[in-house]
Parts: C-alpha cells; structure tokens; sequence
C-alpha cells in the first residue's frame, strides 16, 4: 500500500512543541511522525507525519491541531513509491546479536556460531526484525528472565513479526500465545514461526489487546511480553495486572526514555514491582513482577 507523507515547516523554537503534540495525539492511531532539521542556519524544522489509509481526514486532524497551537504553516503532500521497506532495509543489514540470539535473514544463515538461538525473520509487511532498539532490548531481557523464572506459559502481546515469541519457543520450549491487533501481521507472524520451526509450541491470533475470549482462557501467564506503544501500555496497565500470575513477570518495550516514569507509575499503580530497566537507542525495556 502506498503511503503519503504530510510534512512542514516550523521555527526550531517551537518544533519540539509542536511535535510533542503531535505525537500524543496520533501515537495511539500508529502513524509515524519524524522531526529533522531543514534549514539549521535559519533554525528551521520540518516535521513529517506518515498516512497510509484516510489521509484527508488525517490532514483535516493535523490542521486543526496546527490551529489549535497557533501555528500557521502550510501543509504540504508528498505521494510515496510503494516499496516493502522492510525488505529494502534488509538488504544491507547485518545479523543482531541479543543476549544468546541472533537475528538475521536467509542470506546470513552462514553466519549462525555453535550455540546461538538463531532467528531467521524474512521481509514482511509487519514490524520487528531484531533492529530496532525496543526489539533488541526485548530479546536482551527475555534471556535473562527466562534463564532465571523458567516460565512455563507466556504471552507476546503485539508480536508484529512474532520476532520475540520465538525467542521465548525456541529457549523456553513453552506455549506462546502470540495476538497482533493487525490480521496482516498475524499472517506474517504465522508464517515466521514455521520458518523457524516452532509453530507447534507458538499459537498467533488477532486480536485487539486484552478483549479476545483465547486470552482469558489462557491467563494467568507467568510471563508477558509487550513491544507496543507508552499509551496503550498505561491504558492497560490493569488488564496486564490481572492476567500476570502472582510471581511472574512482564517485559514492556515500545516506551521512549523519557516515558519511562509515567509508564512505571501505571504499572506500581497495579502493586507492580519494578525489577530492572535496559537503555537502548533512546528507547527502554523494562522488567516488572507481580
């Protein structure tokens, strides 16, 4: 699916501002927004806001939000090329190593050493191949939890590429419940799992946070694992509380470094324990018990 780009141009003083905003209002609806510097002797800043589906409506929300801030700019279109980005940026990417795993595509499966966890992840439509910070830092945490509770079920909470639900089958050799509100990632997530030859022990599901009948059934885990979003983390910081088993743990990532303290509140709100927090990139993981 193509994707436009909505961007323009702001005074440096009030871009971080603006862009604060911006980004509270839409980080919940999953569009992508980037702040660079355009201009920086005349102290310019574009900010990019990234629509695939709706994008007037999209625009008609960004422009209201520019009016409500008193910003006067003009909103500018960019149409861009339909490309798998994802397969695109594999191309030139070298294998990640993470705790005992190594993510890596088909072309580096030569590179796999004598005792790694290897995780062969392909070019999809959905999020995670072991690059991004959150996702390395997950799989950083995930092997120290896992060596130290030996959980015996567990939760991958948006998997995207079910990346980290692997991780846990393929070192725990336990069932995993892996849910993505995306049916396409879903889809992807399945397909990966068999790849990796762990489709009998991780089970994938769309499903919209908590609000699937498979989850209750499955509930209390002993170990969660959330690569989301801040918000939708502190929105469900109870529903997490109460589906973790009394002793087991929860692994959250998603979370930029300067939402770490809002996202802990919710969760010691919820008689959660912090245990351990990872800085990575400028993003977080963080390791809570019950």
């Amino acid at each position: 699916m193509s994707q436009t780009r909505l961007h323009l141009l702001t005074d440096a003083t009030e871009a971080d501002r603006l862009f604060s905003m911006l980004e509270a209002t839409f980080e919940d609806d999953g569009l992508p927004l980037s702040l660079f510097d355009f201009d920086e002797n005349k102290g310019i800043k574009e900010i990019s806001l990234y629509a695939d589906a709706d994008v007037e409506g999209v625009e008609a929300r960004l422009r209201s939000l520019l009016e409500e801030a008193g910003v006067d700019a003009e909103i500018n279109r960019e149409l861009l090329d339909d490309i798998d980005w994802v397969a695109k940026s594999l191309e030139g990417l070298q294998p990640v190593r993470a705790g005992r795993f190594l993510v890596h595509g088909s072309h580096d499966r030569a590179r796999t050493r004598p005792g790694d966890l290897a995780i062969e992840i392909e070019a999809g439509l959905a999020f995670g191949t072991g690059h991004h910070g959150t996702t390395a830092g997950c799989l950083e945490m995930i092997d120290m939890v896992v060596r130290r509770e030996q959980p015996k079920n567990a939760l991958d909470l948006g998997t995207g590429s079910a990346v980290l639900a692997i991780a846990l089958a393929k070192l725990a050799r336990i069932p995993v419940l892996a849910t993505d509100i995306d049916p396409v990632a879903v889809r992807v997530a399945s397909a990966n799992t068999r790849l990796n030859e762990v489709s009998r022990y991780v089970e994938t599901v769309t499903a919209p946070g908590f609000h699937h009948l498979i989850l209750a059934s499955r509930a209390p885990f002993d170990l969660i694992v959330a690569n989301i979003l801040a918000r939708p983390l502190m929105r469900m910081a109870p529903e997490m509380a109460r589906s973790v088993r009394l002793g087991g743990s929860l692994i959250l990532s998603g979370i930029l470094e300067r939402q770490r303290n809002a996202v802990l509140a919710a969760y010691v709100g919820q008689q959660l324990r912090h245990v351990r927090t990872l800085w990575r990139d400028g993003w977080v993981t963080i390791h809570l018990k019950r």
